[in-house]
């Protein structure tokens, strides 16, 4: 590889990264003085070809059955996440055409608002996969340890967090996501909500359990009842996956 492929090629892995900064650690594994709460690895970066892969479910496609049927699973993965990591990989392909010239600098606006949306895309489906288990294997419940203390803390208690993150999950206009938070500076959890896969995300915020409230999330079968499909949710969260989160986020 000559001189000029390394530079490029470093330069795309650039892009990447910011895309994804405050959420992704570089490296195949969390350094311990980040606060990331994803790696390149989890999000499957290939250094070879300087792209992303789509990773694989933590799980069969019918291990949340008693929420999320294996249709939905496969459509949902297969398809709608697949997508997110091509349009991804293509807006920084068009990117960087453009830091070398070689592409057209008036869509300059259009492939910065496809790389956010797409690396939003597959940034939320890698933590929403991994954050959830069957209820047959100790998907629910609640959390202990420093992430309960803290969302007493934040929140009064559980069922008060509880309250909020289902509200929010369910008043999304459209489509988007609802998300438990840790916000570093004033040392806080927080629910927020998310449009689209990008919009409304405050800086800074580190994402620690999101759920998708996407239409493709759920519609197969729930409908229209997306109230009912978050009280299921509700039943796989995985706890000690999110847990971990918290206290890379902390640190």
């Amino acid at each position: 590889m000559n001189t000029d492929e390394i530079t490029r090629r470093n330069a795309l892995l650039g892009l990447a990264a910011l895309g994804a900064s405050g959420v992704v650690a570089s490296g195949s594994t969390s350094n311990t003085s980040s606060n990331a709460v994803l790696t390149q690895e989890d999000l499957g970066w290939d250094d070879a070809t300087s792209k992303y892969t789509l990773p694989d479910l933590p799980y069969a496609y019918d291990a949340l059955n008693t929420v999320i049927d294996e249709q939905t699973m496969r459509i949902h993965h297969d398809m709608h996440h697949a997508g997110y990591v091509k349009g991804l990989n293509n807006a920084l392909s068009k990117l960087n055409l453009i830091r070398w010239d070689q592409g057209d600098d008036s869509l300059i606006q259009h492939w910065q608002r496809q790389l956010s949306f797409h690396m939003g895309g597959h940034i939320n489906h890698t933590l929403y996969w991994s954050g959830m288990q069957s209820e047959f294997s100790g998907g629910g419940g609640q959390p202990d340890g420093n992430l309960a203390h803290m969302i007493k803390n934040s929140f009064g208690s559980f069922g008060k967090f509880a309250k909020q993150f289902k509200l929010a999950a369910t008043k999304v206009e459209g489509s988007g996501w609802a998300w438990l938070v840790y916000e570093p500076l004033s040392k806080q959890l927080m629910v927020t909500q998310m449009q689209n896969q990008q919009d409304m995300m405050f800086t800074g915020a580190i994402p620690l359990l999101g759920v998708d409230v996407w239409e493709h999330a759920y519609y197969l079968k729930y409908q229209n009842k997306r109230a009912n499909y978050i009280d299921g949710f509700m039943r796989v969260i995985n706890w000690t996956e999110v847990s971990k989160r918290f206290e890379r986020a902390r640190i």
